[in-house]
């Protein structure tokens, strides 16, 4: 008995000490790891420099520049992993840790609103309050910031005493906005609503501004360049224009028929131009070309007619003159060139039955100037293939005078430059041509022009031959006697006119 309680006791003591080296190995592996990645939530841009830590607390470790972090030697167990930067909101996500194991955690943290302005109310600049506008089109103005340099959007609000209708225009990121058409006559009401999609909008106060009624007395029509665009414009006797066409389309060529009261004119969108018609206010703009359009070596160098008391407008298309009605209905093929020379101008008078016709080659050159009938047959040539550049071409109402203009220097290049362009009235009956343009300035250029209504004077665009420089519009008396007559500025900064 002795003996065996010394043996019972002597295992014991080893079973015991076995135990305790086996608790002592297996808390040794008893931790586990934290691994994740931060980042922006909505962009899912990482964030770095982020401090990571658990509750209850192990250890504090910070992301990398790709918004990674690791953190090791964690006990097993439940945690709550803290997420925490400047600027953003502080994010927990809950984990267990296992032993030998990582387990991952992603962390999508919010910016922090906490601190952050709303921008400034948007003061409005333009149109000016109260102002009355000469134009069916407003470019809108304002100004606004914001004090964490946020991106702000914009939103604008527009009413008028004219109709029930509210308009509003969204995700305007710029401090400017431009609208067409308005209503002639109307009064407007506008404000302007600002956020930084953090805080709560602002409002500006509320602008007021209002529209000129129709003119009816424009007799004048003409084109300026704006923001790259061709813009038409009407204008009167005391030179107060009116704006007909909105500065984000290109429109021009305007001509106006008196009889049917509204306006022809071409606008292009990309390589292609249409022809349109509108009312003399602007109003009302009706698209009449449709498969065939006008086409020419140069699509600023062709023109329309419209002849009066016609429903019928004549176009250009290379070697082909075409007619439409208004409506878009009725295409016929009027004309067509024997030698394939390109058909640039043309103005018609169909009670008359006499056409005249400028032609070119596909560099603009090689001018022909003559008239036809409405057989096609050739009746009157004014120029044969004539050296340089010729622009304006107009039949008197008693169809007895053709006006033109040509580059007596002759002058060839691509860019279709002109040195000496000067005016021309050549007499159907005697078939003689004479200058007009007296007096004009060295180093210019007078081209696109036509008769006044009275046939006493012509209106043409002059501008320095450089190419480059601003176009004005002028009329010049005609004076048969010493070809000297007087030239009057009638329109800074405008070319293409029209006068009926």
């Amino acid at each position: 008995m002795k003996y065996t309680l010394k043996y019972i006791l002597a295992l014991l003591s080893i079973i015991l000490l076995v135990v305790a080296c086996n608790e002592d190995r297996i808390g040794e592996d008893d931790t586990g790891a934290i691994s994740g990645t931060v980042v922006a939530a909505g962009t899912n841009l990482p964030i770095p420099n982020v401090r990571v830590r658990t509750q209850p607390i192990s250890s504090t470790v910070f992301t990398d520049s790709l918004g990674k972090f690791l953190i090791e030697n964690v006990p097993v167990g439940d945690y709550a992993v803290e997420a925490r930067v400047d600027d953003f909101i502080t994010d927990f996500e809950p984990t267990t840790v296992i032993a030998s194991a990582t387990v991952n955690v992603v962390f999508e943290l919010e910016v922090s609103t906490a601190n952050n302005r709303p921008p400034s109310a948007p003061v409005l600049i333009a149109p000016a309050e109260n102002e009355v506008l000469q134009s069916i089109e407003a470019v809108f103005a304002w100004d606004s910031t914001d004090p964490d340099e946020d991106p702000i959007v914009y939103s604008l609000e527009l009413r008028n005493d004219q109709n029930e209708d509210v308009q509003l225009f969204e995700n305007i990121t710029d401090t400017t906005f431009t609208y067409s058409p308005l209503l002639l006559g109307a009064q407007y009401f506008w404000q302007v609503t600002a956020t930084d999609e953090i805080n709560e909008p602002v409002l500006s106060p509320l602008g007021t501004f209002s529209v000129i009624s129709a003119p009816v007395d424009n007799r004048f029509l003409f084109t300026r360049k704006i923001n790259g665009n061709n813009v038409i414009f009407s204008a009167d006797q005391d030179g107060t224009e009116f704006q007909l066409t909105p500065s984000d389309k290109n429109s021009y060529r305007p001509t106006r028929n008196v009889a049917a009261g509204r306006i022809a004119f071409l606008q292009s969108n990309g390589a292609e131009v249409d022809i349109y018609t509108m009312d003399r206010d602007g109003s009302n703009i009706e698209k009449v070309t449709l498969t065939i359009r006008p086409a020419g070596f140069n699509l600023n160098e062709i023109n329309i007619s419209w002849p009066e008391n016609s429903q019928r407008i004549y176009y250009p298309v290379f070697d082909k003159l075409y007619r439409i009605n208004t409506n878009g209905q009725g295409l016929e093929l009027v004309y067509q060139t024997t030698d394939g020379s390109f058909i640039s101008e043309i103005d018609v008078h169909e009670i008359d039955n006499i056409i005249a016709i400028k032609t070119n080659n596909i560099e603009g050159y090689n001018v022909s100037i003559y008239t036809i009938d409405f057989s096609g047959t050739i009746q009157d040539v004014i120029l044969a293939n004539a050296l340089g550049a010729s622009s304006g071409l107009e039949i008197s109402v008693t169809t007895q005078k053709v006006v033109f203009t040509y580059d007596v220097s002759e002058f060839q290049n691509a860019n279709y430059r002109r040195l000496d362009s000067r005016i021309f009235i050549y007499d159907l009956p005697s078939a003689t041509t004479t200058e007009i343009s007296g007096d004009k300035p060295n180093g210019t250029n007078d081209f696109q022009v036509k008769f006044s209504p009275n046939e006493a004077q012509v209106i043409y665009t002059n501008t320095s031959n450089d190419g480059i420089s601003q176009r004005d519009v002028y009329t010049i008396d005609i004076n048969e006697d010493d070809n000297m007559g007087t030239r009057t500025l009638l329109i800074s900064d405008g070319f293409m006119p029209d006068w009926e």
